[in-house]
């Protein structure tokens, strides 16, 4: 009988309130926590297992000035002028002596040099810009910097696979702004996308060297190199178009390497 009233007592209903209340505060407590760690950190931890990191150098190369020389050449003159004196004779004697001839007098000699005329013209440029892409060696970075590339057809195990290709523009007119994109075999199957590139008169071309990390081991895993594409600007979500251009036709190049893995 004591033992029921003391459960129902106000002192202990009080006790074991306040005692639900305090445990219900811990554990909302708890959950938010989990919230703030999983919000703070998680995504950090997928961003450096999802992502490869890709690693570009470049260099450019300006194409060879295409001049047209006309020359118009004015030759050289020289006038000589000459006065000659006729010859007078003796009037006639008896006795026929010969006469002495009178020297000639030469006339005064001039001569001039003229500069012969160079015209330096610049051929128009005509027609569209037209890129076209090359792969040149395939290979691995040494390191993490573009200068460490090593030529290979077999990348080692811990090594970054890498490809080195050139991008000329044997168009007749400027390219502009342009982007190029790169196909890589990594674990989550990656799209490289170059940030805007400078304008490539006729002839101008540049030669990168690309690497990355990631890689998925095996024979013949493929890179694919893209000139000029469409850029999505994920920020804003718009498109930035490709250049216009004489032929797409030569845009695209791929090469196969192995990859060694663990």
């Amino acid at each position: 009988m004591n033992d029921i009233a003391e459960r129902n007592s106000p002192s202990r209903q009080a006790a074991v309130s306040g005692l639900a209340v305090v445990g219900f505060v811990a554990l909302v407590a708890a959950g938010m926590w989990s919230a703030v760690y999983s919000t703070r950190f998680v995504p950090d931890v997928v961003g450096r297992i999802g992502s490869a990191a890709v690693y570009l150098g470049s260099v450019f190369t300006p194409g060879e000035a295409t001049l047209s020389v006309v020359s118009t050449p004015t030759a050289s003159t020289s006038t000589l002028s000459s006065t000659s004196a006729s010859t007078s004779t003796a009037a006639a004697t008896p006795v026929l002596t010969p006469t002495k001839p009178i020297a000639a007098i030469a006339g005064e000699q001039t001569s001039d040099a003229y500069q012969i005329g160079i015209a330096t013209t610049t051929i128009l440029q005509n027609g569209l810009p037209d890129f076209i892409v090359r792969i040149n060696t395939i290979g691995y970075l040494a390191t993490t910097s573009a200068e460490s590339f090593i030529a290979s057809t077999t990348v080692p195990v811990g090594s970054r696979p890498a490809v080195t290709f050139t991008i000329k523009n044997v168009g007749g007119s400027p390219t502009g702004s342009w982007r190029f994109s790169a196909s890589i075999p990594t674990q989550t199957a990656y799209i490289f996308q170059s940030q805007p590139q400078q304008s490539l008169n006729p002839g101008d071309s540049i030669d990168y060297t690309l690497g990355f990390d990631q890689a998925i081991p095996g024979v013949d895993k493929m890179i694919s190199i893209t000139a000029n594409i469409d850029y999505v600007d994920p920020a804003t979500n718009t498109i930035t178009r490709a250049v216009s251009e004489s032929s797409t036709d030569n845009n695209n190049t791929s090469a196969k390497l192995t990859i060694i893995g663990p």
